[in-house]
């Protein structure tokens, strides 16, 4: 190899680690779901297809009284899927209790999301939603149990629970 060729390498793949690294990275994700049906749908369409309090989170970013969802006692397996589109986002052995009264998980099937920064508490925070519907789903935070250390903090009302 020479070392023109071996520069290239070199730059090419540090080029696609700091791609990997930068906050829009889970956005690009979204790209193969760019011409879901879901995407078309209207504000009036979102609402009429669910209920009120997933449609305020999903569409809003609304966020649920903590120790409201009956999704913190599930406990079987299973895959958690996005309420508005079916999308798969969770499988049932990545959730643990956290402690903070929201559903929470320490992996995610990350195609499946995307990710954008929030200041609406004043200070940043890592938003993510559904990539297919584009829904809101919740917060990653850096608390998490290994081996990720991250917790994906999600409103219930955001989710569905498919039992294996």
């Amino acid at each position: 190899m020479t070392q023109l060729n071996r520069r290239h390498l070199f730059l090419t793949a540090g080029a696609v680690a700091l791609s990997a690294c930068s906050p829009g990275t889970a956005d690009a994700s979204e790209r193969q779901y760019a011409s879901s049906p879901f995407r078309r749908l209207t504000d009036a369409q979102w609402r009429a297809r669910l209920p009120a309090a997933s449609y305020q989170t999903l569409r809003h970013a609304a966020t649920e009284r903590p120790g409201t969802s009956p999704l913190n006692d599930e406990h079987r397996r299973g895959t958690f899927v996005c309420r508005g589109c079916d999308l798969p986002l969770f499988r049932s052995q990545w959730k643990f209790d956290s402690g903070t009264g929201w559903p929470s998980f320490y992996d995610v099937i990350a195609a499946n999301i995307g990710t954008k920064t929030d200041y609406e508490v004043g200070f940043p925070r890592t938003e993510y939603h559904c990539a297919r519907c584009l829904g809101h789903q919740g917060h990653i935070f850096d608390d998490g149990p290994r081996p990720t250390g991250k917790r994906y903090c999600n409103n219930g009302v955001a989710l569905k629970f498919q039992p294996a």
